[in-house]
């Protein structure tokens, strides 16, 4: 049976908030609907397109913008380089006008209210996130494709479910811990070592470094950016940003143009354990507030926990003093592989598997990249990963209104503070004594996934998505 084959940049991708497999995935999903018509070559007969959202995509679809993001998809647009300070007013074009530019070449009448149909009640059964776009055309045929956003912006296409796996032949095939640790014994490589030996098949060395790095670019501005942004969230719950007046009070209100002097700065800030949780928390925060105002970031492994992994290796450049590319590589490296083997054996939706499937996989991710770029062992590493997912373990979905800002945003922070404490934790301890493997863990949140109550599933039907009003102050 073929192994799931999962490249860095399949766990990292750069895109736009707020969401990973409500925003990003649709995005994608409509792009490949577009490729479709092309490739049939009807794109130029289609008169009219209707978009049917299903699950939750349909009942959290508007707060996590996919209304937003199947229309600039079916327009031609690309979430890595379309500029987000024209996203919601493009959209708003698109609604006044009631034209869209399918693909941007060919112009036809559009309806938001009668062609976008929220099918609330209605849900596919390979995946709650599903999307049908039907394409009528001029000849009175029509053209119809079913995709589901499995998180992460990964999408598949309905009868096409092993879509996302590659056909080359990995030196290393790793679906579990328990390969990834023999493998590593086997050759004496870290876990990053054994990552860019297999991104080897898909790409050469310096391709793969550069473009970890362009990850990296995409994260740094991301940080700088939401530290520096003062101001309201969008969609209604007035949701005030916290980063940057937390990053005044940091630096004691000095200002900074750029990235590396703004670092120096907050490194000569010192090392009392008050002030690294504040730097901690900005970053995070900072991340998902670009995130909830449709900015560009990076899946890591999906927009809903972009945070975390920024933010941990934010506190390992500045508090480690490791502002080096070599060891940036080796942190991104590290993580990607983590979040495969979760990705393989469980989930990283929280559709699927609740917020234990974003922010758990993303605080596993993070405290085994950092406890592998501190020194630690091979064992140290799964150790960490598996410390850090058992304390988020039945963490579930329940976004006030839709939107991904409460609990979400902060949810990042602690993500992110449980990933260094479970890397210090692992450091510490001698791994041969753990009693809860990575495997048993992976396996327990699956089990608690398929468990978990549907409205526990980034429905907003359960938790604090129905016991907040949206009136409150705290809102």
């Amino acid at each position: 049976m073929a192994k799931e084959q999962i490249s860095i940049f399949d766990m990292f991708k750069i895109g736009i908030g707020p969401s990973s497999s409500h925003t990003l995935g649709p995005w994608r999903a409509a792009q490949r609907f577009v490729e479709v018509l092309e490739s049939k070559g009807v794109l130029g007969e289609v008169k009219e397109i209707k978009i049917l959202l299903y699950g939750s995509l349909a009942k959290t679809g508007v707060g996590h913008g996919t209304d937003i993001a199947v229309l600039l998809g079916l327009s031609g647009d690309d979430p890595v380089t379309f500029d987000v300070s024209d996203v919601v007013p493009k959209v708003d074009r698109i609604k006044t006008n009631q034209q869209l530019q399918l693909g941007g070449k060919k112009e036809i009448p559009f309806s938001y209210t009668d062609d976008l149909l929220f099918l609330y009640d209605q849900s596919l059964p390979f995946h709650p996130n599903a999307v049908t776009f039907q394409a009528f055309l001029a000849n009175e045929t029509a053209v119809s494709e079913t995709y589901y956003s499995i998180g992460g912006g990964f999408v598949v296409q309905e009868g096409d479910t092993e879509s996302f796996l590659s056909e080359i032949d990995l030196p290393f095939p790793i679906d579990t811990a328990q390969e990834l640790m023999v493998a590593c014994m086997r050759t004496g490589l870290k876990i990053s070592e054994l990552v860019l030996e297999n991104e080897l098949s898909w790409r050469p060395e310096q391709e793969t470094k550069a473009g970890v790095l362009q990850i990296f670019q995409a994260i740094k501005e991301c940080i700088y950016k939401g530290c520096h942004t003062e101001g309201v969230l969008p969609g209604g719950l007035h949701v005030e940003r916290r980063a940057a007046k937390l990053n005044k009070r940091m630096l004691k209100g000095r200002s900074y143009t750029d990235f590396d002097s703004w670092v120096e700065a907050i490194r000569a800030g010192g090392r009392d354990f008050g002030y690294i949780l504040d730097c901690v928390s900005c970053f995070a925060l900072a991340v998902n507030e670009e995130n909830a105002s449709f900015g560009r970031v990076v899946t890591a492994p999906t927009n809903g926990a972009a945070g975390v992994i920024p933010a941990v290796l934010q506190y390992y450049i500045v508090f480690h003093d490791c502002y080096k590319e070599d060891k940036i590589i080796q942190f991104i490296a590290t993580a990607s592989e983590i979040g495969s083997i979760f990705k393989k054996g469980a989930t990283i939706s929280a559709a699927m598997g609740g917020c234990q499937a974003e922010i758990g996989v993303s605080s596993a991710m993070a405290a085994g990249a950092l406890t592998e770029c501190l020194g630690g062992s091979q064992r140290q590493v799964l150790m960490a990963a598996e410390i850090a997912m058992e304390h988020h373990l039945g963490l579930t979905c329940d976004p006030i209104g839709g939107l991904v800002q409460i609990p979400c945003i902060e949810r990042n922070t602690m993500g992110a503070i449980k990933a260094i404490t479970a890397a210090q934790l692992a450091l510490q301890s001698n791994p041969d004594k753990a009693k809860v493997s990575l495997d048993a863990v992976v396996s327990t949140m699956w089990d608690t996934a398929q468990d978990m109550n549907i409205k526990y599933k980034e429905t907003a039907d359960g938790g604090l998505a129905i016991k907040v009003p949206l009136s409150l102050p705290e809102c």
